[in-house]
């Protein structure tokens, strides 16, 4: 049913949020046995991503920031190379009243690439769900430049840096977020939201509205584990380097190499571990770095 405002409920409680204001949250209004005070609960609600009016996935997202998100999903999809965009607008029908606020359409008035649709809708984990091949994704991107050595007491420090916006995951404990950082270690935009894949696509489309990307020599930092999709997004946006607090996957390791893109895992307590791109970090004294070798044997 079409909605003039986005709305969250738990049983009875019904709490109107801006649509595209931030990310929306719950707060229930009983408290636990436990005595501790009541919590917030992140949502997750689905969102129908539309280039000229055709479907082309729907993902289950955190609703807030949502034109980003179809904007970084369409530049990570390829579907915006070359194209200027027309316009972005929630699905409507009429009145405002009849606008409905999980459908959003990118107007390229018929100029972007050819549209396949995602074969099956994308839960909030999923990267490249429903893609027929990754080497598709993959094959219309160029090697990255090489750029200037990345610092590695910038590297070090991102987490904490980002942790400070961390709002969304202060309340709730359960969103995930991206960042992207400059190679001084500038915070320019940081976007959560209850799935990782998603968090990036609404930070790398912050930047794609802003005209930023590509994001040469820029770090893309992440709060989940670097697989091959997130590596794919890095470096559909051009980014240097993509720094996570978890590990990565070995195929993960193999395209940032194929990038020429610096990997690094681990990322926390003034800690890394670089998977890729290891001539690319200048290290420092204070700074503990590891490096890792990633077997082609998949059972070792």
């Amino acid at each position: 049913m079409a909605r003039s405002r986005t709305e969250t409920r738990l049983a009875h409680r019904v709490t109107p949020v801006e649509a595209e204001s931030a990310p929306e949250t719950l707060e229930p209004e009983r408290v636990s046995d436990l005595g501790r005070a009541p919590e917030t609960v992140l949502v997750e609600e689905p969102l129908e991503i539309r280039v000229d009016g055709t479907t082309v996935a729907t993902t289950m997202r955190t609703p807030g920031h949502d034109f980003e998100l179809a904007v970084g999903w369409c530049h990570a999809e390829g579907l915006l190379d070359g194209v200027e965009l027309r316009g972005i607008r929630y699905c409507a029908t009429g009145s405002a009243v009849d606008t409905d606020f999980n459908v959003v359409t990118v107007d390229t008035s018929g100029r972007g690439r050819p549209v396949e649709p995602r074969l099956n809708p994308m839960t909030s984990s999923c990267g490249i769900c429903g893609t027929d091949t990754v080497d598709r994704l993959l094959e219309r991107l160029d090697r990255l430049p090489v750029g200037a050595p990345l610092s590695a007491g910038v590297l070090s420090s991102v987490t904490e840096r980002v942790a400070a916006g961390q709002e969304l995951f202060r309340s709730t404990g359960g969103s995930h977020a991206a960042a992207l950082v400059s190679p001084e270690g500038r915070t320019c935009v940081v976007r959560e939201d209850i799935g990782r894949h998603n968090a990036v696509d609404k930070a790398v489309g912050r930047m794609a509205l802003d005209g930023d990307l590509p994001a040469t020599g820029s770090i893309l930092w992440i709060s989940g584990r670097a697989s091959l999709e997130m590596v794919q997004k890095a470096w559909a946006a051009g980014v240097a380097a993509l720094v996570s607090v978890s590990a990565p996957s070995s195929l993960a390791v193999r395209t940032a190499e194929r990038a020429g893109m610096v990997l690094i895992g681990f990322a926390r307590d003034g800690r890394f571990t670089v998977y890729a791109g290891a001539d690319r970090v200048l290290a420092g004294s204070e700074v503990g770095i590891a490096t890792r070798c990633v077997s082609e044997d998949p059972y070792i």
